[in-house]
């Protein structure tokens, strides 16, 4: 079921979703739990009522700890935490430089990331050490199974499985749910075999001289299948807290009330312009507007952004437009390239090396991967829309279009750059003011410069090219359904000032940018 935002109910719709977590895994870990004591684990089972009671109070207990941590570290993209190492240190200047004052904000948040990390492993452990002590007894197992906490917690925290992904199609929530099952199934046997095995190191060191090789093999057994349920509730746990938190989210009035008929935009314009970025409900707010864009669903919010005054389009316009001119930025300045050269320059390969290692960390423009998709996805659709939907021509007369086709250009220029492509000018000719050719860098100088070389095991490879097609796509399908105005524009000259934003570009040059929207118009940008 999709929610509708209500005054400030951003504010609590986490919460709310979270709440409802929690009573769902409480339920499935139920049925994991009476399963596995039925069938795998009956020789465990004590006749006592109370210690049953207590047991299966304790197992839930456990996977509270886990999934509050869960919650605490998951995130709709990366984020970048510090190093135990500066952390003590940043301690240490808190203590004798800082003379107790606030150290940096950006040191704040960073550490605040680290120490939830640390949390998340230090609960995984405790709730590791429980769930097998209440599934298998007493016994050298709760020590093997801390040690699977401390084998999951880091696993999951450097392989960056805390950061959740958007489904590309909504599904309600049980097919949503029904969908990630088998993995997770998998993904529980594999970790608990890895775990086993090392947590057979224990038994080394403590050992019961008393036990038989029957009781012995027993044990073996026993835990295997404790591991397999920890680990099975865990995943479990971890897919459902991703459906609950990427489910769409409908930031508007309810359809028919006085506010839908004034005002239906201004709760999702709020949530897009007063929410913390790289928030759960920031990211919500741009997928719901990419499916009110994108979708005949909700044609009449959709038909709100082309209102007479034009105010709202060019406020969606600008909050679309807003991550991949950011994006932009950022990639220029994580290549060092100067902003008054489109061309590579001889002084990029004399750069020194702490500018060098500056280059290493171009994969942070593309935390907000997701985001910029959704964005040049909207902005593409709304200007397709204005087509046939804006009747005042708002989004031609506002300067919208124009603005669109070249921030989606600018980024596209910077995002091939990066994945080693280069221009090289040449000589003015009669059709166009300058013939640009594009040539791919050699290994070593894209090497030397920071540029991704063609090889897929490039830290950021993957989103580069993904970005790179988007941003292709979503420019080919304007200039598709705006071909006859674009050629027609052309004939007459005014295709620079009807489809390209006075002033500069964030990357490139008008020129540039002119050429390359030609090359869209030819079918041969690729």
């Amino acid at each position: 079921m999709i929610g509708r935002l209500e005054n400030g109910g951003h504010h609590t719709m986490i919460k709310d979703r979270f709440l409802g977590f929690l009573i769902w895994q409480s339920f499935q870990s139920t049925l994991v739990y009476f399963l596995a004591k039925t069938l795998f684990l009956p020789s465990t089972t004590t006749t006592t009522t109370i210690t049953i009671i207590l047991s299966f109070f304790f197992f839930h207990l456990s996977l509270l700890l886990f999934s509050s941590s869960l919650f605490l570290v998951s995130s709709p993209q990366p984020v970048a935490g510090v190093s135990p190492v500066e952390l003590f240190f940043g301690l240490l200047r808190l203590v004798f430089v800082y003379g107790g004052q606030p150290l940096p904000p950006d040191f704040r948040r960073r550490a605040r990331v680290t120490l939830r990390f640390l949390f998340f492993v230090g609960s995984s452990a405790v709730s590791a050490y429980l769930a097998v002590l209440c599934l298998c007894g007493g016994g050298t197992l709760g020590l093997r199974g801390l040690l699977l906490g401390f084998i999951y917690g880091p696993h999951y925290v450097f392989t960056r499985r805390w950061v959740l992904d958007f489904p590309i199609l909504q599904r309600p929530l049980f097919f949503s749910y029904k969908m990630g099952v088998q993995k997770a199934v998998v993904k529980a046997i594999s970790l608990s075999s890895t775990g086993y095995l090392v947590s057979l190191v224990v038994p080394i060191f403590i050992s019961d001289r008393k036990e038989t090789m029957r009781d012995l093999v027993l044990e073996q057994i026993v835990f295997y299948f404790a591991s397999c349920v920890v680990f099975l509730c865990w995943e479990l746990n971890r897919h459902l807290l991703q459906v609950f938190l990427t489910r769409r989210y409908m930031f508007a009035p309810p359809k028919g009330s006085a506010a839908a008929a004034t005002n239906p935009s201004d709760h999702l314009l709020a949530a897009l312009e007063n929410t913390t970025e790289r928030s759960f409900v920031h990211h919500l707010a741009y997928l719901d507007l990419c499916m009110v864009s994108e979708s005949n669903v909700d044609t009449w919010r959709r038909a709100a952004f082309f209102e007479e005054t034009g105010e709202t389009y060019k406020k969606v316009i600008a909050v679309c437009l807003k991550p991949l001119e950011q994006l932009t930025l950022d990639l220029t300045e994580g290549l060092g390239s100067s902003l008054e050269k489109s061309t590579f320059q001889l002084s990029h390969q004399l750069r020194s090396a702490a500018e060098l290692s500056s280059v290493s960390g171009l994969h942070e423009p593309f935390y907000d991967f997701q985001v910029c998709a959704w964005s040049a996805r909207i902005a593409s659709s709304l200007t397709i829309r204005s087509h046939k939907e804006d009747r005042l021509g708002v989004a031609q007369l506002s300067g919208c279009n124009a603005a669109t086709i070249t921030t989606l250009l600018s980024c596209l220029l910077a995002v091939e750059t990066l994945m080693g492509k280069k221009t090289n000018l040449q000589p003015s000719n009669a059709q166009y003011p300058a013939n640009i050719k594009w040539a791919a860098l050699s290994p070593t100088t894209a090497t030397t410069v920071g540029i991704i070389p063609n090889k897929k095991d490039s830290p950021h490879y993957a989103k580069a090219y993904s970005m790179a097609d988007i941003l292709r796509t979503s420019i080919y399908q304007i200039v598709s359904n705006f071909h006859h105005e674009m050629i027609t524009s052309s004939k007459n000259g005014l295709l620079e000032k009807d489809w390209v934003s006075n002033g500069k570009p964030l990357y490139g040059s008008r020129e540039l940018i002119l050429h390359k929207l030609r090359m869209f118009l030819e079918f041969q940008a690729n």
